[in-house]
């Protein structure tokens, strides 16, 4: 009884200083203008383009929990609640890292093309007028659109370490990984930064999202260390339905996530939309027969991994390639995240648990590179073309962009994991793990047969 006194107490004090916090912020309000700040034209917003990309918002937040369930189904019986709980507890982070400071780090005015000003801190004068970078739709919806890239990014990078993780020491590391790894690479690319005035092409986050998740899962990877039971994904997944329950939710989503970027409901988002669905498609195929002539057996996480695969292929392509492209980055891509995959799996000694590095950061790069090869600018006039349409330093240009973020996303992540450890552990204890992250931590179990 007393101990449960206590516990009581200590609730409501936390709880007191939870409400006052609540209170100061909400005084605060007075100093930001937000979505009423000044005056704006009305007549300027395209009510279609603007419920194009609000509906794409949504699509891209969806994206987020279908991470949870794609990677739920692959770990262990005993860990699929921590890798659920992990994806939604990302969604509510960034959006508040985003709200605050995310935002104005990438589009706020560039600095020596490196990172954004703090003008939009806390979205201050962030309201219903367009801004320069999306002319027909209210800056609140640009900068919402943008956010459900900014999260669902660390969420893709927690499949390099389930099973594992201390929950504490991986809230640190997303927000600071949020602020210091994605947030840069976003405004080198797309806020104004020294990649996008160099003229590298990512129409959708190649390079902003899976290369940064990819290279960084990897360092994860490495830093944290292999689980006590290092086996294959495909021998101890719990649950072969959310695999696929959860690639398809994301191909649903990959709509918005492509087409979105288009930021108007116009030409440009049906080209995105079609190359988006034909790549996928194509790479079901590609990793299906590879994984039937591999094993003899065609397999239906493996279709469910190619689809995944094809659609980071396709993302930085998604507004300047056709279709026939579209099915060459489908089979190129699948090709060399299989054998990505492969390699990793026999080659490397690196506990990358469900192939973050191969099938986001190998996608990513492999895309991005074809970007330069494939771009034409029937389809998109904001480039030059690419290296088959008669502009090969556009290739050129991609590789440097792909080099360059996959080293930053690389050093970057091995540096913030070693500053975390000097004042918390990575990992979970050797007891807890084997009980598995669901009791040991969350005290909820997936399952209860």
């Amino acid at each position: 009884m007393e101990q449960l006194l206590r516990q009581g107490n200590g609730m409501l004090k936390h709880a007191a200083w939870v409400l006052v916090a609540g209170i100061l912020i909400g005084y605060s309000a007075v100093y930001f203008a937000g979505a009423s700040a000044g005056t704006y034209d009305a007549s300027a917003i395209d009510t279609g383009d603007t419920a194009w990309v609000l509906v794409a918002a949504a699509l891209v937040m969806l994206m987020t929990p279908a991470v949870g369930f794609f990677y739920g189904g692959m770990v262990s019986a005993k860990n699929v609640v921590s890798v659920l709980k992990q994806s939604v507890v990302i969604l509510a982070l960034v959006t508040i890292q985003w709200t605050v400071l995310g935002y104005t780090l990438v589009f706020g005015t560039d600095i020596n093309g490196i990172i954004g000003g703090l003008e939009f801190f806390g979205l201050r004068d962030v309201g219903f007028a367009p801004n320069s970078l999306a002319a027909t739709i209210p800056a609140l919806a640009f900068m919402a659109f943008q956010g459900m890239f900014a999260i669902i990014t660390p969420a893709l990078i927690i499949g390099a370490f389930v099973e594992r993780i201390r929950f504490a020491a991986l809230v640190t590391f997303v927000l600071l990984w949020s602020t210091l790894i994605y947030d840069p690479v976003a405004h080198w690319v797309w806020g104004g930064g020294w990649l996008g005035a160099l003229g590298a092409l990512d129409f959708a986050g190649g390079t902003v999202v899976h290369m940064t998740a990819g290279f960084s899962a990897l360092a994860a990877a490495l830093v944290i260390g292999r689980r006590l039971n290092h086996t294959p994904v495909g021998s101890s997944a719990n649950n072969i339905p959310f695999v696929i329950l959860g690639a398809i939710l994301l191909w649903f989503g990959w709509f918005g996530f492509n087409a979105g970027s288009a930021l108007g409901a116009g030409a440009l988002a049906a080209n995105a939309f079609v190359v988006t669905n034909i790549a996928a498609a194509v790479c079901v195929l590609t990793w299906v027969f590879l994984s039937w002539t591999e094993n003899r057996k065609p397999s239906a996480m493996g279709a469910a991994t190619g689809a995944i695969c094809g659609l980071v292929a396709i993302t930085p392509a998604a507004g300047f390639v056709g279709p026939i492209a579209a099915i060459a980055i489908g089979i190129i891509a699948g090709v060399i995240t299989y054998a990505a995959v492969f390699f990793r799996t026999h080659k490397m000694k690196v506990d990358d648990t469900l192939d973050v590095w191969a099938a986001h950061g190998i996608g990513g790069l492999v895309g991005a590179i074809l970007t330069g090869v494939f771009a034409e600018q029937a389809i998109n006039s904001l480039t030059a073309g690419g290296a088959l349409f008669g502009n090969p330093s556009q290739l050129t240009i991609q590789i440097i962009a792909v080099g360059a973020v996959a080293l930053y996303s690389f050093l970057g992540t091995w540096l913030i994991l070693k500053a975390i450890s000097l004042f918390m552990p990575l990992r979970v204890s050797a007891s807890q793990e084997s009980e598995g992250l669901d009791l040991a931590v969350h005290g909820e179990a997936g399952y209860r047969l």
